[in-house]
């Protein structure tokens, strides 16, 4: 059982990645987090042309068929990049339940212009009021109760909600099931959904913290005190290899519980998906809390300072830590799971 990256993964990552780097630089997530939209313009288009907005959306539909085992790298990277766009709620978690759930032709058309990005998804954690990227998206997946909906913008009421990060825009929403977006009655349906929003978050997160640890080990590098660099110190030393081991355990748990959505169960004996994913949440949230505690500690006084770039990642990093449910959420879902509650 491999959990490592294919060279066809590493490869797809790699040119999303490159992209990243030059579309979403600091410069302009600094000037998207001062506009009204937060995003980066033509970063989606651009994106949508190396065909990830149609990645896990079957070929019949114009997508390329690849699955979570194929995302997660990609997700780590639009976390990396700290991406102002809402490709992973589009591509990793809206796109996939429909693919799963929805057995009409409306499934179909949502999927068919979905795969070009022509139109744009997003998805309403059933574990938080506020929806992400709700005025830049064309169909919103919500659920109530048992049941999952695919919902237009227009028949929507959304009203815009304070953010830590400017990039990451989020509104409280109204609106009332209707038969004509409905998809899918089934339970399951609801625990995939979060199970594929949490594997996001947490893919994502880990991005996060690798960035966080890789501008903390520059830094200290630089920054001289006493005639020598800070990073000669044992104690900032300890603080970059913490984050750096947290990351590490982090990583494979994410990798594994992709696995498990892939092939619809755990590759553990008497275990399952939803475990490997809280399992995989809770040290992502827990490594992204370090990584931004401890990157805010060796930077001192000017990573408090809006003007320096640490700031994006810190405020996407502790949005990451809580969304679809933080570790202590996760924790006790494990511990229901293993029967301990």
């Amino acid at each position: 059982m491999r959990f490592a990256p294919t060279e066809q993964q590493d490869q797809f990552a790699f040119n999303v990645a490159s992209i990243l780097e030059k579309e979403c630089s600091a410069e302009a997530l600094q000037s998207a987090g001062e506009g009204p939209s937060g995003c980066i313009d033509g970063l989606w288009e651009t994106l949508s042309e190396t065909g990830l907005m149609g990645i896990a959306i079957p070929e019949e539909f114009g997508g390329l068929g690849m699955g979570s085992s194929d995302l997660v790298f990609i997700l780590e990277e639009l976390g990396r990049s700290a991406c102002s766009e809402p490709v992973a709620e589009h591509a990793a978690v809206a796109a996939p339940l429909i693919t799963r759930w929805a057995q009409n032709e409306m499934g179909q058309e949502i999927l068919e212009e979905s795969a070009t990005g022509s139109r744009k998804l997003t998805v309403g954690s059933p574990m938080d009021a506020r929806v992400v990227s709700v005025e830049k998206s064309d169909t919103i997946l919500l659920s109530k109760e048992n049941e999952l909906h695919a919902v237009p913008i227009n028949e929507i009421l959304h009203t815009p909600m304070t953010s830590i990060d400017p990039r990451y825009k989020t509104s409280a929403i109204e609106w009332s099931p209707n038969p004509k977006t409905l998809i899918s009655k089934e339970p399951e349906a609801i625990e995939d959904m979060i199970n594929r929003g949490a594997l996001s978050a947490a893919a994502q997160a880990v991005g996060v913290a690798q960035k966080l640890l890789d501008m903390t080990v520059s830094y200290v590098s630089e920054r001289k005190q006493f005639g020598k660099p800070v990073g000669t110190n044992q104690a900032v030393k300890h603080h970059c290899s913490n984050m750096a081991i947290e990351i590490e355990f982090a990583r494979p748990l994410v990798q594994v519980a992709s696995w498990a959505i892939d092939n619809e169960r755990s590759p553990t004996e008497n275990f399952t998906v939803s475990g490997e994913v809280s399992a995989a949440k809770v040290l992502a949230s827990e490594a992204v809390e370090l990584a931004c505690r401890l990157a805010l500690q060796c930077h001192g006084a000017i990573g408090y300072t809006v003007e320096h770039d640490l700031q994006i990642w810190l405020k996407r990093g502790w949005i990451l830590a809580s969304t679809w449910g933080d570790a202590l959420f996760h924790r006790r879902r494990l511990a229901k799971i293993l029967g301990l509650i």
